[in-house]
């Protein structure tokens, strides 16, 4: 099998430990610990070990080595599972909101183009409605 190759299968089993260590241990958090697989159950009983020895931070970039190595091999890599490209150290306990960017403003020949769409819009609804009175105005003068 090709280098290439097994570093897709790395990065692939790297991106799964990830979600699937995090999602195990909210889970767990929540008090579904029960309902997890067996292999998560084992996972998690390792890393709450680990934990009375060393921070919250090593523990879980431990956990989650352990269950990419196991990813890893059951996706057909071949051999240790690569040591993975060191990433930017998150900030622990902030969310950070993702922002949309703002919507780009119309040219002014299109803003033109929207607003005589409204007033035609507006201009349609009052004739209905100036109809609609004078219909009713002719209905009482005719019953009258």
């Amino acid at each position: 099998m090709s280098s290439s190759s097994n570093a897709s299968i790395a990065k692939k089993a790297r991106t799964k430990a990830e979600a699937d260590f995090a999602t195990w241990l909210m889970m767990a958090k929540l008090g579904g610990f029960d309902d997890l697989p067996s292999n998560a159950q084992g996972f998690l009983t390792n890393y709450r070990t680990r934990l009375k020895t060393m921070s919250e931070a090593e523990s879980t970039a431990l956990a989650v080595r352990e269950v990419y190595s196991a990813y890893y091999s059951e996706m057909g890599g071949v051999g240790a599972a690569p040591e993975p490209k060191a990433r930017t150290p998150t900030t622990e306990g902030e969310v950070v909101r993702f922002q949309r960017r703002p919507k780009p403003q119309p040219a002014p020949s299109a803003a033109r183009h929207s607003t005589r769409q409204m007033i035609r819009k507006s201009l349609s609804a009052l004739l209905i409605f100036a109809s609609m009175v004078a219909l009713i105005v002719a209905y009482k003068y005719l019953t009258q």
